[in-house]
């Protein structure tokens, strides 16, 4: 029979020794660690706070996204209609533009009106009497739907306004909002400059601490190359130190990025209620974990990687 051929069972047995010598590797390199505590400990709680800090950043700028995301809209559109529009064209004006699907509300605002509320806010009422005529314009305010409301959508909306005949000039301010928006976005690219110089540290830390672990097994690794050994296997150990860093600092950032959301929560909870807000800090979703999670094991094993390929290629034994 085919099953009772010796060469297929030897591959066999080799393909069930893969995993398991595998898993032999990766506990022996978890012991390494445990027999020294200390240095092991302080590279891991730096690979953590390294990580802590963008991860920390993002946590904010994802709830200040939250807070700022219905101010990403254009409250109202201003119409100063012409000198010359009598109340009956501007109220014909009014109907119209009611009738825009883009509109949600409409208010007229006469000139005469204007021109009284301008008396009461101004303080110059007893000077405005003196006018030979009144100077302010009637006006229009339009409040776009939810989805016209949006940057794009309002300007548009804008444009097609001020096509009309009576219309003079329009206003929609957006000054604020691209302010907004360019500081959004400067923060995020902060947030993105920092993680990225982080990330080359912890590689560079990673791989800092694989290399003297090499230098300090050097004569070990000699001696295992001189018996048979292959660069892939004596490298194996050491990328799954390089893995259990990335594990554990990623464990220490999650819980950090965590305690301080939890902490600052309350905090904000009573700064929300002095505003009359129900806003609440938002903390790490299970996504955002696990991908915090695997970018310190990739970087983990990126640093073991680069730092076992320069090092252990390097190391030749020598007859003596």
């Amino acid at each position: 029979m085919f099953t009772d051929n010796p060469e297929h069972k030897k591959w066999s047995q080799r393909i069930l020794l893969i995993p398991l010598r595998h898993l032999q590797q990766a506990i022996g390199s978890l012991g390494d660690l445990w027999r020294t505590p200390l240095a092991s400990l302080m590279t891991i709680f730096v690979l953590g706070i390294s990580l802590t800090l963008p991860a920390t950043l993002e946590l904010f700028v994802k709830n200040a996204s939250q807070v700022t995301a219905n101010w990403n809209s254009a409250a109202e559109i201003t119409l100063f209609l012409d000198l010359s529009t009598t109340d009956k064209s501007a109220q014909s004006l009014v109907t119209r533009i009611s009738l825009y699907p883009e509109v949600a509300k409409v208010q007229y605002i006469s000139a005469a009106d204007a021109l009284k509320e301008f008396k009461q806010l101004s303080g110059f009422g007893d000077a405005l009497n003196y006018l030979a005529s009144n100077p302010l314009p009637a006006t229009i305010l339009v409040t776009p739907t939810e989805r016209a409301s949006q940057v794009i959508a309002a300007q548009a909306l804008l444009e097609k306004l001020q096509q009309e005949r009576e219309v003079k000039q329009g206003k929609l301010d957006l000054e604020w909002l691209t302010r907004l928006q360019t500081m959004a976005k400067f923060v995020s690219d902060i947030v993105l400059s920092i993680a990225l110089l982080l990330c080359l540290s912890v590689v560079l830390i990673i791989g800092n601490t694989i290399r003297l672990a090499i230098v300090s097994q050097k004569d070990a690794i000699a001696i295992m190359k001189l018996v048979g050994a292959t660069d892939q296997f004596i490298q194996r150990p050491f990328l799954y130190t390089g893995m259990w860093y990335g594990v554990f600092g990623g464990i220490i950032a999650i819980i950090v990025v965590t305690l301080l959301a939890q902490f600052l929560t309350l905090s904000m909870t009573n700064l929300a209620a002095l505003y009359d807000s129900q806003f609440t800090l938002q903390n790490l979703s299970l996504n955002e974990a696990l991908l915090l999670f695997a970018i310190a094991i990739g970087l983990g094993l990126l640093g073991s990687y680069i730092s076992v390929k320069q090092h252990i290629r390097a190391i030749e034994p020598t007859a003596d």
